[in-house]
């Protein structure tokens, strides 16, 4: 991505400078919508510890290895998203917003019957990754994140090491990050 385009969506966010700590430290983030009012995105690689929940059991069939709830973030926790990657990339299925390619946003109110064998892939994420308005431009002018245009590997891969595998992707300087350790004094 060219330095000073606005982040869109369908665009991964991999965190630099790892081993600083925090929620983000060595994160890839989804974009689902950036706008005048901020961005809302969800972490990729975040397994989250919660059983699947209730309202959304009858989704468990359906998901991708493994079969699990995602931590997509520090804000909005009762929100959930559910990503999934369409059987035929020349169909809309009912329900479905593409965001990117043959990947988009899947209404979890949409019916399991209407839903069974359209798709590919699906994830379900708890929480947002979320920033103010003008925030994440700021972010990525300081240097806070790489950016690159999201592939359907990321959002629906193993979740291991998706920050190491989303750098080598970008290579050049990016790729030069994934080399660093969970220690930081050894790098």
């Amino acid at each position: 991505m060219q330095q000073g385009q606005a982040p869109e969506a369908g665009q991964v966010l991999v965190a630099t400078e790892p081993g600083r700590g925090g929620y983000f430290d060595r994160s890839v983030v989804l974009l689902l919508d950036h706008n005048d009012n901020g961005s809302l995105g969800v972490c990729l690689q975040r397994v989250s510890e919660l059983g699947m929940v209730d309202v959304l059991e009858h989704f468990s069939d359906l998901l991708t290895p493994p079969k699990v709830l995602f931590e997509g973030g520090p804000v909005s926790q009762q929100a959930a998203v559910c990503l999934a990657q369409v059987a035929n990339p020349f169909e809309e299925p009912p329900g479905w917003k593409r965001l990117f390619d043959d990947v988009g946003i899947l209404d979890l109110e949409t019916p399991v019957e209407l839903v069974a064998g359209g798709f590919t892939h699906m994830r379900i994420f708890v929480g947002l990754a979320g920033w103010d308005a003008g925030q994440l431009e700021g972010e990525l002018i300081r240097g806070s994140w790489f950016r690159a245009a999201a592939r359907a590997e990321e959002v629906f891969g193993t979740p291991a090491d998706l920050w190491r595998r989303t750098l080598r992707r970008l290579g050049g300087a990016p790729g030069r990050w994934s080399t660093w350790t969970e220690t930081p004094e050894l790098n």
